[in-house]
Protein backbone atom coordinates (compact mmCIF):
# COMPACT_ATOMS: atom_id res chain seq x y z
CA UNK A 1 0.00 0.00 0.00
CA UNK A 2 1.33 3.45 -0.93
CA UNK A 3 2.36 5.72 1.94
CA UNK A 4 0.19 8.80 2.56
CA UNK A 5 1.49 12.01 1.03
CA UNK A 6 2.93 14.80 3.20
CA UNK A 7 0.72 17.84 3.75
CA UNK A 8 2.52 20.07 1.24
CA UNK A 9 2.38 17.42 -1.47
CA UNK A 10 -1.33 16.87 -0.82
CA UNK A 11 -1.98 20.60 -1.16
CA UNK A 12 0.07 20.85 -4.35
CA UNK A 13 -1.74 17.88 -5.88
CA UNK A 14 -5.15 19.28 -4.91
CA UNK A 15 -4.28 22.66 -6.45
CA UNK A 16 -2.99 21.04 -9.64
CA UNK A 17 -6.09 18.88 -9.97
CA UNK A 18 -8.58 21.70 -9.38
CA UNK A 19 -6.82 24.18 -11.66
CA UNK A 20 -6.72 21.67 -14.51
CA UNK A 21 -10.27 20.58 -13.70
CA UNK A 22 -11.47 24.08 -14.60
CA UNK A 23 -10.09 23.86 -18.15
CA UNK A 24 -11.17 20.25 -18.72
CA UNK A 25 -14.66 20.90 -17.35
CA UNK A 26 -15.26 23.64 -19.88
CA UNK A 27 -14.07 21.45 -22.75
CA UNK A 28 -16.60 18.72 -22.01
CA UNK A 29 -19.47 21.12 -21.32
CA UNK A 30 -19.09 22.96 -24.61
CA UNK A 31 -19.39 19.88 -26.84
CA UNK A 32 -22.74 18.93 -25.32
CA UNK A 33 -23.97 22.53 -25.46
CA UNK A 34 -23.13 23.11 -29.16
CA UNK A 35 -26.54 22.15 -30.62
CA UNK A 36 -28.33 24.39 -28.09
CA UNK A 37 -25.95 27.27 -28.84
CA UNK A 38 -26.70 26.84 -32.54
CA UNK A 39 -30.47 26.79 -31.92
CA UNK A 40 -30.38 30.02 -29.90
CA UNK A 41 -27.65 32.04 -31.64
CA UNK A 42 -27.65 30.45 -35.13
CA UNK A 43 -24.74 29.97 -37.51
CA UNK A 44 -24.83 26.20 -38.04
CA UNK A 45 -21.69 24.07 -38.17
CA UNK A 46 -19.43 27.12 -38.62
CA UNK A 47 -20.59 28.68 -35.35
CA UNK A 48 -20.12 25.34 -33.61
CA UNK A 49 -16.60 25.00 -34.99
CA UNK A 50 -15.64 28.55 -33.99
CA UNK A 51 -17.09 28.07 -30.50
CA UNK A 52 -14.58 25.26 -30.03
CA UNK A 53 -11.69 26.65 -32.07
CA UNK A 54 -11.69 30.23 -30.73
CA UNK A 55 -10.85 28.71 -27.36
CA UNK A 56 -8.24 26.36 -28.83
CA UNK A 57 -6.53 29.06 -30.91
CA UNK A 58 -5.65 31.28 -27.96
CA UNK A 59 -5.06 28.31 -25.66
CA UNK A 60 -2.72 26.60 -28.12
CA UNK A 61 -0.83 29.76 -29.03
CA UNK A 62 -0.50 31.36 -25.59
CA UNK A 63 0.15 28.16 -23.66
CA UNK A 64 3.76 28.35 -24.83
CA UNK A 65 4.07 31.89 -23.51
CA UNK A 66 2.41 30.81 -20.27
CA UNK A 67 4.93 28.00 -19.83
CA UNK A 68 7.83 30.43 -20.15
CA UNK A 69 6.16 32.88 -17.78
CA UNK A 70 5.51 30.03 -15.34
CA UNK A 71 9.17 29.06 -15.19
CA UNK A 72 10.34 32.69 -15.07
CA UNK A 73 7.86 34.38 -12.74
CA UNK A 74 6.52 31.50 -10.66
CA UNK A 75 3.84 28.84 -11.10
CA UNK A 76 1.60 30.17 -8.35
CA UNK A 77 1.40 33.69 -9.81
CA UNK A 78 0.59 32.27 -13.24
CA UNK A 79 -2.10 30.03 -11.77
CA UNK A 80 -3.77 32.98 -10.04
CA UNK A 81 -3.82 35.00 -13.27
CA UNK A 82 -5.30 32.09 -15.20
CA UNK A 83 -7.98 31.34 -12.62
CA UNK A 84 -9.22 34.92 -12.33
CA UNK A 85 -9.19 35.47 -16.09
CA UNK A 86 -11.01 32.21 -16.72
CA UNK A 87 -13.75 33.14 -14.29
CA UNK A 88 -14.31 36.55 -15.91
CA UNK A 89 -14.42 35.03 -19.40
CA UNK A 90 -16.91 32.38 -18.26
CA UNK A 91 -19.31 35.11 -17.13
CA UNK A 92 -18.93 36.83 -20.52
CA UNK A 93 -19.77 33.58 -22.34
CA UNK A 94 -22.90 33.13 -20.26
CA UNK A 95 -24.03 36.64 -21.21
CA UNK A 96 -23.15 36.48 -24.94
CA UNK A 97 -26.00 38.00 -27.07
CA UNK A 98 -24.75 36.73 -30.46
CA UNK A 99 -22.18 34.36 -32.03
CA UNK A 100 -19.51 37.09 -32.38
CA UNK A 101 -19.49 37.98 -28.68
CA UNK A 102 -19.56 34.29 -27.81
CA UNK A 103 -16.54 33.55 -29.98
CA UNK A 104 -14.61 36.54 -28.58
CA UNK A 105 -15.39 35.47 -25.02
CA UNK A 106 -14.33 31.90 -25.81
CA UNK A 107 -11.03 33.25 -27.16
CA UNK A 108 -10.51 35.18 -23.93
CA UNK A 109 -11.31 32.06 -21.94
CA UNK A 110 -8.73 30.10 -23.93
CA UNK A 111 -6.12 32.77 -23.22
CA UNK A 112 -6.78 32.43 -19.49
CA UNK A 113 -6.87 28.64 -19.73
CA UNK A 114 -3.37 28.71 -21.21
CA UNK A 115 -2.06 29.64 -17.77
CA UNK A 116 -3.70 26.72 -15.95
CA UNK A 117 -2.60 23.27 -17.12
CA UNK A 118 1.16 23.90 -17.69
CA UNK A 119 1.55 25.54 -14.28
CA UNK A 120 -0.42 22.71 -12.66
CA UNK A 121 1.78 19.98 -14.09
CA UNK A 122 4.91 22.02 -13.42
CA UNK A 123 3.92 22.22 -9.75
CA UNK A 124 3.68 18.42 -9.67
CA UNK A 125 6.98 17.77 -11.46
CA UNK A 126 8.83 20.26 -9.24
CA UNK A 127 7.35 18.78 -6.05
CA UNK A 128 7.40 15.01 -6.70
CA UNK A 129 10.34 12.83 -7.74
CA UNK A 130 10.91 9.42 -9.39
CA UNK A 131 8.14 6.83 -8.81
CA UNK A 132 6.21 9.31 -6.67
CA UNK A 133 6.03 11.61 -9.69
CA UNK A 134 4.50 8.87 -11.85
CA UNK A 135 1.99 8.14 -9.10
CA UNK A 136 1.14 11.85 -8.71
CA UNK A 137 0.64 12.32 -12.45
CA UNK A 138 -1.55 9.21 -12.46
CA UNK A 139 -3.67 10.63 -9.63
CA UNK A 140 -3.81 14.00 -11.41
CA UNK A 141 -4.96 12.27 -14.59
CA UNK A 142 -7.63 10.16 -12.93
CA UNK A 143 -9.04 13.00 -10.82
CA UNK A 144 -9.03 15.64 -13.55
CA UNK A 145 -11.05 13.26 -15.68
CA UNK A 146 -13.76 13.81 -13.11
CA UNK A 147 -14.43 16.83 -15.28
CA UNK A 148 -15.35 14.38 -18.02
CA UNK A 149 -18.03 12.98 -15.70
CA UNK A 150 -19.59 16.19 -14.43
CA UNK A 151 -18.98 18.19 -17.61
CA UNK A 152 -21.32 16.30 -19.95
CA UNK A 153 -23.82 15.75 -17.13
CA UNK A 154 -23.87 19.41 -16.13
CA UNK A 155 -23.95 20.55 -19.73
CA UNK A 156 -26.75 18.16 -20.63
CA UNK A 157 -28.87 18.88 -17.55
CA UNK A 158 -28.48 22.64 -17.87
CA UNK A 159 -29.28 22.56 -21.59
CA UNK A 160 -32.37 20.40 -21.10
CA UNK A 161 -33.70 21.92 -17.87
CA UNK A 162 -32.34 25.49 -17.68
CA UNK A 163 -30.00 27.10 -20.22
CA UNK A 164 -26.63 26.34 -21.80
CA UNK A 165 -25.51 29.74 -20.53
CA UNK A 166 -25.70 28.75 -16.88
CA UNK A 167 -23.54 25.66 -17.49
CA UNK A 168 -20.50 27.87 -18.05
CA UNK A 169 -20.93 29.58 -14.67
CA UNK A 170 -20.22 26.32 -12.82
CA UNK A 171 -16.50 27.12 -13.29
CA UNK A 172 -16.78 29.61 -10.43
CA UNK A 173 -16.85 26.80 -7.83
CA UNK A 174 -13.50 25.08 -8.61
CA UNK A 175 -11.91 28.48 -9.30
CA UNK A 176 -12.84 29.74 -5.83
CA UNK A 177 -11.68 26.50 -4.20
CA UNK A 178 -8.30 26.62 -5.96
CA UNK A 179 -7.67 30.26 -5.02
CA UNK A 180 -8.41 29.37 -1.39
CA UNK A 181 -5.98 26.42 -1.47
CA UNK A 182 -3.28 28.65 -2.97
CA UNK A 183 -3.63 30.91 0.07
CA UNK A 184 -3.30 27.90 2.37
CA UNK A 185 -0.16 26.75 0.57
CA UNK A 186 1.33 30.08 1.59
CA UNK A 187 4.32 30.04 -0.76
CA UNK A 188 5.70 33.02 -2.63
CA UNK A 189 7.86 32.56 -5.70
CA UNK A 190 10.55 35.03 -6.68
CA UNK A 191 10.84 36.55 -10.14
CA UNK A 192 13.96 35.50 -12.01
CA UNK A 193 16.08 38.64 -12.59
CA UNK A 194 16.92 37.58 -16.15
CA UNK A 195 13.30 36.75 -17.07
CA UNK A 196 12.18 37.94 -20.52
CA UNK A 197 8.97 37.51 -22.50
CA UNK A 198 8.98 37.10 -26.26
CA UNK A 199 5.91 39.16 -27.15
CA UNK A 200 6.80 39.20 -30.85
CA UNK A 201 7.00 35.41 -30.93
CA UNK A 202 3.70 35.09 -29.08
CA UNK A 203 2.03 37.47 -31.57
CA UNK A 204 3.40 35.61 -34.60
CA UNK A 205 2.24 32.27 -33.19
CA UNK A 206 -1.26 33.50 -32.29
CA UNK A 207 -1.88 35.37 -35.54
CA UNK A 208 -0.41 32.56 -37.64
CA UNK A 209 -2.62 29.93 -36.07
CA UNK A 210 -5.69 32.17 -36.16
CA UNK A 211 -5.36 33.01 -39.85
CA UNK A 212 -4.73 29.39 -40.89
CA UNK A 213 -7.65 28.07 -38.84
CA UNK A 214 -9.97 30.75 -40.22
CA UNK A 215 -9.15 29.54 -43.74
CA UNK A 216 -9.72 25.89 -42.85
CA UNK A 217 -13.08 26.54 -41.19
CA UNK A 218 -14.45 28.86 -43.88
CA UNK A 219 -13.09 26.89 -46.87
CA UNK A 220 -16.19 24.66 -47.27
CA UNK A 221 -18.30 27.84 -47.65
CA UNK A 222 -16.03 29.92 -49.92
CA UNK A 223 -13.79 27.38 -51.69
CA UNK A 224 -10.02 27.26 -52.06
CA UNK A 225 -10.07 29.70 -54.98
CA UNK A 226 -11.43 32.57 -52.86
CA UNK A 227 -8.85 35.21 -51.81
CA UNK A 228 -10.60 35.20 -48.41
CA UNK A 229 -9.32 31.63 -48.00
CA UNK A 230 -5.92 31.31 -49.66
CA UNK A 231 -4.68 34.74 -48.54
CA UNK A 232 -5.13 34.19 -44.77
CA UNK A 233 -3.92 30.60 -45.13
CA UNK A 234 -0.71 31.75 -46.82
CA UNK A 235 -0.28 34.61 -44.34
CA UNK A 236 -0.87 32.26 -41.42
CA UNK A 237 1.69 29.73 -42.62
CA UNK A 238 4.19 32.52 -43.26
CA UNK A 239 3.74 33.99 -39.77
CA UNK A 240 4.04 30.59 -38.14
CA UNK A 241 7.22 29.96 -40.15
CA UNK A 242 8.60 33.30 -38.98
CA UNK A 243 7.67 32.30 -35.43
CA UNK A 244 9.81 29.15 -35.71
CA UNK A 245 12.70 31.13 -37.19
CA UNK A 246 12.49 33.63 -34.34
CA UNK A 247 12.60 30.82 -31.79
CA UNK A 248 16.02 29.86 -33.15
CA UNK A 249 17.43 33.38 -32.79
CA UNK A 250 15.75 35.11 -29.85
CA UNK A 251 17.39 35.14 -26.41
CA UNK A 252 14.16 34.17 -24.65
CA UNK A 253 12.16 31.79 -26.87
CA UNK A 254 8.69 30.72 -25.82
CA UNK A 255 9.32 27.48 -27.72
CA UNK A 256 12.89 26.42 -26.91
CA UNK A 257 13.73 24.21 -29.88
CA UNK A 258 16.54 22.51 -27.98
CA UNK A 259 13.90 20.66 -25.97
CA UNK A 260 13.31 18.53 -29.05
CA UNK A 261 16.82 17.07 -28.81
CA UNK A 262 15.42 14.69 -26.16
CA UNK A 263 14.13 11.62 -28.03
CA UNK A 264 11.19 10.85 -25.75
CA UNK A 265 10.18 14.51 -25.78
CA UNK A 266 9.92 14.96 -29.55
CA UNK A 267 8.58 11.47 -30.17
CA UNK A 268 6.04 11.83 -27.38
CA UNK A 269 4.85 15.14 -28.79
CA UNK A 270 4.34 13.64 -32.26
CA UNK A 271 2.31 10.87 -30.65
CA UNK A 272 0.43 13.52 -28.66
CA UNK A 273 -0.52 15.35 -31.87
CA UNK A 274 -2.06 12.23 -33.39
CA UNK A 275 -3.79 11.02 -30.21
CA UNK A 276 -5.22 14.36 -29.09
CA UNK A 277 -6.26 15.31 -32.60
CA UNK A 278 -8.23 12.07 -32.65
CA UNK A 279 -9.69 12.77 -29.20
CA UNK A 280 -10.89 16.22 -30.28
CA UNK A 281 -12.49 14.79 -33.41
CA UNK A 282 -14.21 11.99 -31.52
CA UNK A 283 -15.48 14.25 -28.73
CA UNK A 284 -16.94 16.83 -31.11
CA UNK A 285 -18.56 14.37 -33.52
CA UNK A 286 -20.05 12.00 -30.96
CA UNK A 287 -21.55 14.77 -28.80
CA UNK A 288 -23.11 16.57 -31.77
CA UNK A 289 -24.25 13.51 -33.79
CA UNK A 290 -25.95 11.80 -30.86
CA UNK A 291 -28.18 14.87 -30.53
CA UNK A 292 -28.66 16.04 -34.11
CA UNK A 293 -28.45 12.64 -35.81
CA UNK A 294 -29.61 10.03 -33.31
CA UNK A 295 -32.11 12.34 -31.59
CA UNK A 296 -30.87 12.00 -28.01
CA UNK A 297 -31.39 14.77 -25.50
CA UNK A 298 -28.38 16.78 -24.37
CA UNK A 299 -28.39 14.96 -21.03
CA UNK A 300 -28.35 11.51 -22.65
CA UNK A 301 -25.66 12.63 -25.09
CA UNK A 302 -23.62 13.78 -22.10
CA UNK A 303 -24.12 10.43 -20.37
CA UNK A 304 -23.06 8.52 -23.49
CA UNK A 305 -19.35 9.05 -22.80
CA UNK A 306 -19.63 8.26 -19.08
CA UNK A 307 -18.03 4.78 -19.47
CA UNK A 308 -14.85 6.42 -20.82
CA UNK A 309 -14.58 8.59 -17.74
CA UNK A 310 -15.27 5.74 -15.32
CA UNK A 311 -12.50 3.68 -16.91
CA UNK A 312 -10.14 6.66 -16.66
CA UNK A 313 -10.89 7.26 -12.98
CA UNK A 314 -10.52 3.60 -12.08
CA UNK A 315 -7.41 2.79 -14.09
CA UNK A 316 -5.31 5.91 -14.85
CA UNK A 317 -3.36 5.97 -11.59
CA UNK A 318 -2.69 2.23 -11.85
CA UNK A 319 -1.31 2.48 -15.37
CA UNK A 320 0.73 5.53 -14.36
CA UNK A 321 2.34 3.43 -11.61
CA UNK A 322 2.97 0.51 -13.98
CA UNK A 323 4.56 2.82 -16.55
CA UNK A 324 6.81 4.20 -13.80
CA UNK A 325 8.02 0.67 -13.09
CA UNK A 326 8.21 -0.83 -16.57
CA UNK A 327 8.60 2.19 -18.87
CA UNK A 328 6.02 3.97 -21.02
CA UNK A 329 6.67 2.45 -24.48
CA UNK A 330 4.31 -0.53 -24.33
CA UNK A 331 1.48 1.51 -22.79
CA UNK A 332 1.84 4.37 -25.27
CA UNK A 333 1.64 1.84 -28.10
CA UNK A 334 -1.19 -0.37 -26.85
CA UNK A 335 -3.45 2.47 -25.69
CA UNK A 336 -3.85 4.26 -29.04
CA UNK A 337 -4.30 0.92 -30.84
CA UNK A 338 -7.15 0.07 -28.47
CA UNK A 339 -8.73 3.47 -29.17
CA UNK A 340 -8.36 2.90 -32.92
CA UNK A 341 -10.30 -0.35 -32.57
CA UNK A 342 -12.90 1.44 -30.44
CA UNK A 343 -13.37 4.08 -33.14
CA UNK A 344 -14.00 1.44 -35.79
CA UNK A 345 -16.69 -0.06 -33.56
CA UNK A 346 -18.69 3.14 -34.17
CA UNK A 347 -19.15 2.01 -37.78
CA UNK A 348 -21.90 -0.25 -36.39
CA UNK A 349 -24.07 2.85 -35.77
CA UNK A 350 -27.02 2.66 -38.17
CA UNK A 351 -30.33 4.44 -38.81
CA UNK A 352 -31.90 1.96 -36.34
CA UNK A 353 -29.92 3.51 -33.52
CA UNK A 354 -29.13 1.57 -30.33
CA UNK A 355 -26.76 3.04 -27.78
CA UNK A 356 -26.29 -0.24 -25.91
CA UNK A 357 -25.16 -2.29 -28.93
CA UNK A 358 -23.69 0.33 -31.24
CA UNK A 359 -22.05 2.93 -28.98
CA UNK A 360 -21.43 1.45 -25.52
CA UNK A 361 -18.89 -1.21 -26.68
CA UNK A 362 -16.87 1.55 -28.34
CA UNK A 363 -16.99 3.72 -25.22
CA UNK A 364 -15.72 0.88 -23.00
CA UNK A 365 -12.78 0.00 -25.26
CA UNK A 366 -12.03 3.69 -25.82
CA UNK A 367 -11.96 4.31 -22.06
CA UNK A 368 -9.55 1.42 -21.50
CA UNK A 369 -7.26 2.68 -24.25
CA UNK A 370 -7.30 6.23 -22.91
CA UNK A 371 -6.50 5.06 -19.37
CA UNK A 372 -3.59 3.01 -20.71
CA UNK A 373 -2.22 5.99 -22.66
CA UNK A 374 -2.52 9.30 -20.83
CA UNK A 375 -0.42 8.94 -17.67
CA UNK A 376 2.47 7.09 -19.37
CA UNK A 377 2.44 9.66 -22.19
CA UNK A 378 2.62 12.60 -19.79
CA UNK A 379 5.31 10.95 -17.65
CA UNK A 380 7.45 10.04 -20.67
CA UNK A 381 7.42 13.57 -22.06
CA UNK A 382 7.99 15.46 -18.80
CA UNK A 383 10.49 12.88 -17.58
CA UNK A 384 12.70 13.57 -20.61
CA UNK A 385 13.31 17.20 -19.56
CA UNK A 386 15.10 18.57 -16.49
CA UNK A 387 12.85 19.64 -13.63
CA UNK A 388 13.67 23.36 -13.77
CA UNK A 389 12.21 23.49 -17.30
CA UNK A 390 9.13 21.44 -16.48
CA UNK A 391 6.84 24.45 -16.92
CA UNK A 392 7.81 25.08 -20.54
CA UNK A 393 8.02 21.34 -21.28
CA UNK A 394 4.47 20.88 -20.02
CA UNK A 395 3.37 23.95 -21.95
CA UNK A 396 4.85 22.65 -25.21
CA UNK A 397 3.11 19.31 -24.79
CA UNK A 398 -0.20 20.95 -23.97
CA UNK A 399 0.22 23.34 -26.89
CA UNK A 400 0.80 20.39 -29.22
CA UNK A 401 -2.33 18.64 -27.95
CA UNK A 402 -4.49 21.78 -28.20
CA UNK A 403 -3.21 22.80 -31.63
CA UNK A 404 -3.75 19.25 -32.89
CA UNK A 405 -7.35 19.41 -31.66
CA UNK A 406 -7.71 22.88 -33.11
CA UNK A 407 -6.62 21.81 -36.59
CA UNK A 408 -8.73 18.66 -36.61
CA UNK A 409 -11.87 20.50 -35.47
CA UNK A 410 -11.16 23.17 -38.11
CA UNK A 411 -11.15 20.48 -40.81
CA UNK A 412 -14.26 18.64 -39.59
CA UNK A 413 -16.23 20.06 -42.52
CA UNK A 414 -13.79 18.37 -44.91
CA UNK A 415 -13.71 15.12 -42.92
CA UNK A 416 -17.49 14.68 -42.72
CA UNK A 417 -18.20 16.05 -46.19
CA UNK A 418 -19.77 19.30 -45.00
CA UNK A 419 -22.61 17.65 -43.11
CA UNK A 420 -22.63 15.60 -39.91
CA UNK A 421 -25.11 12.93 -41.03
CA UNK A 422 -24.61 9.17 -40.61
CA UNK A 423 -22.15 8.95 -43.50
CA UNK A 424 -20.20 11.89 -42.10
CA UNK A 425 -20.21 10.25 -38.66
CA UNK A 426 -18.74 7.08 -40.14
CA UNK A 427 -16.07 9.03 -42.01
CA UNK A 428 -15.11 10.76 -38.77
CA UNK A 429 -14.86 7.38 -37.00
CA UNK A 430 -12.46 6.10 -39.67
CA UNK A 431 -10.39 9.30 -39.48
CA UNK A 432 -10.20 8.94 -35.69
CA UNK A 433 -8.99 5.35 -36.03
CA UNK A 434 -6.29 6.36 -38.54
CA UNK A 435 -4.99 9.11 -36.24
CA UNK A 436 -4.92 6.75 -33.24
CA UNK A 437 -3.11 4.07 -35.24
CA UNK A 438 -0.48 6.62 -36.24
CA UNK A 439 -0.04 7.65 -32.59
CA UNK A 440 0.53 4.05 -31.50
CA UNK A 441 3.01 3.31 -34.28
CA UNK A 442 5.00 6.49 -33.57
CA UNK A 443 5.23 5.52 -29.88
CA UNK A 444 6.42 2.01 -30.67
CA UNK A 445 9.06 3.24 -33.11
CA UNK A 446 10.31 6.24 -31.16
CA UNK A 447 9.79 5.96 -27.40
CA UNK A 448 12.59 4.49 -25.30
CA UNK A 449 12.12 3.21 -21.77
CA UNK A 450 14.42 4.86 -19.21
CA UNK A 451 17.31 2.72 -18.05
CA UNK A 452 16.55 1.01 -14.79
CA UNK A 453 18.70 1.94 -11.83
CA UNK A 454 20.82 -1.02 -10.64
CA UNK A 455 19.56 -2.57 -7.44
CA UNK A 456 22.05 -2.54 -4.53
CA UNK A 457 23.55 -5.85 -3.50
CA UNK A 458 22.06 -7.24 -0.28
CA UNK A 459 24.44 -6.78 2.62
CA UNK A 460 25.59 -9.78 4.61
CA UNK A 461 24.20 -10.00 8.07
Amino acid sequence: MAEPLPRRQRLVLAIAVLASFVAFLDGTIVNVALPAIDRELGGGLVTQQWTVDAYLITLGALILLAGSVSDAFGRILVLRIGLIGFGIASVAIAAAPDPLVLVIARAAQGAAGAFLVPSSLALITSTFRDAAQGRAIGIWTSLTTGAMVVGPLIGGLFVDLLSWRLAFLINVVPIAATLWLLRRLGEREQRRPDARIDWIGASLCTLGLGAAVFALIEQPNLGWGSPAIWAPLAAGLLMFGLFLVRQRTTRAPILPLDLFRARNFWTGNIATAFVYGALALNGFVVAVYLQQGAGLTATLAGLASLPITIMMILLSARFGTLAGRHGPRLFMTAGPLLMAAASLLLLTVSPEFSYWWQVLPSMLVFGLGLAVTVSPLTSAILGAIETERSGIASAVNNAVSRVAGLLVVATIGLIVGGRLDLDGFHRAAIATAVLMLAGGLVSWAGIRNPARMPQPEPTAR
